[in-house]
């Protein structure tokens, strides 16, 4: 196995970019897309990703094209997977950058013939890298934007803005808003794909949404996929004010260009944070058994929100008793942080 301060970065012409399968592990990734952009301006850069998290990069500034890993379609199994390998295997990539974690992600690279193959030393796929990086306490608690750009210096790729960056198109950005019509719009995101164990109370954010509609005049938009459509029905009986429910009814780009055109957005810690973060949305984040430290939103204005108690952060899926990291969290906390962040967004 080479050493990373071997990649030799001359006659790189193509390089493959193996995104990670969650929505905002992913955004968090485009200040390292960016970095590669710019160390290989004339180079030609695919990104491949699940069919949801290809959604974000189709199309983005850091990548070229996309090539969907339909895991539960037309790659499915082994020989699926064989089938993935000999259409890459086809594209002759000169580099592959692996920014998901999984043994699974080297294997592929392996079996497409790719002659660097370059990650994070994790899941017992350090033989199928060429340039593999160690990976130890100092990696694991870096910031995830920092985490995949550590990877990358370690390789002397470097360059970029080091900022999240997602684009919309103008029919994307016109279709949210005939949707949203006029008004001022604040999102209240409930949901959480991670497991259940990063949600607020459905009645507290219907409280929230109410409060921001009487004090700001706003109109609520709900957001959130297919899987959190019951828990979008229940907060919108809930609430007293009249809201905008597209939970379940939109599609990764289209929650994209709504989420650009709001004026805050209250969430738990998910994807459509991280989203509303690369459009530089105003944000107020609940955090219970996650850790803030590593997966906050990284952009200028934002409020986090969370309760010290001795059992978070967890990083448990379920919360296996009391969940007393999120019930700690009350109505008027999370009203409190909207108040100063849009303050101090005015102010600035």
């Amino acid at each position: 196995m080479a050493s990373a301060a071997a990649l030799d970065t001359n006659n790189i012409h193509k390089i493959l970019i193996r995104s990670t399968n969650w929505i905002g592990d992913a955004v968090m990734t485009t200040p390292a897309m960016g970095a590669v952009r710019a160390a290989f301006p004339r180079s030609e850069l695919v990104v491949l990703a699940s069919p949801l998290v290809s959604e974000l990069f189709s199309p983005h500034p850091s990548c070229d094209r996309v090539v969907i890993y339909d895991k539960k379609g037309i790659h499915r199994g082994a020989k699926g997977l064989w089938r993935l390998a000999s259409t890459l295997r086809h594209e002759r990539f000169d580099l592959a950058l692996l920014f998901q974690n999984a043994l699974e992600a080297a294997v592929i690279a392996f079996l497409s013939g790719i002659p660097r193959r370059a990650g994070y030393r994790t899941d017992g796929r350090g033989f199928l890298l060429t340039h593999g990086i160690p990976l130890g306490r100092r990696e694991r608690a870096l910031h995830h934007t920092e985490y995949y750009l550590n990877l990358l210096k370690k390789l002397n790729i470097s360059g970029g803005d080091g900022h999240l960056k997602l684009f919309s198109t103008e029919e994307e950005l016109e279709r949210a808003r005939t949707w949203l019509e006029d008004g001022r719009w604040m999102a209240i995101n409930p949901g959480a794909a991670y497991g259940s164990a990063k949600r607020w109370l459905p009645g507290r954010f219907a409280a929230v949404g109410d409060a921001l509609a009487r004090e700001y005049g706003a109109r609520i938009l709900l957001t959130g996929g297919p899987a959190e459509r019951e828990l979008g029905r229940d907060i919108e009986a809930a609430m007293q004010s009249r809201a905008l429910n597209l939970i379940g009814k939109t599609s990764v780009r289209e929650m994209m260009a709504l989420l650009s055109q709001c004026a805050c957005l209250v969430t738990n810690d998910s994807g459509p944070m991280h989203v509303a973060a690369a459009y530089s949305v105003p944000i107020v984040a609940l955090f219970g058994p996650t850790d803030s430290t590593t997966t906050s939103p990284l952009c200028s204005h934002f409020q986090l929100v969370r309760k010290p108690v001795e059992c978070a952060p967890c990083l448990k899926r379920q919360c296996p008793s009391d969940h007393r990291c999120m019930e700690a969290i009350q109505v008027d906390d999370v009203l409190d942080a909207v108040r100063r962040l849009l303050k101090r967004q005015q102010d600035s």
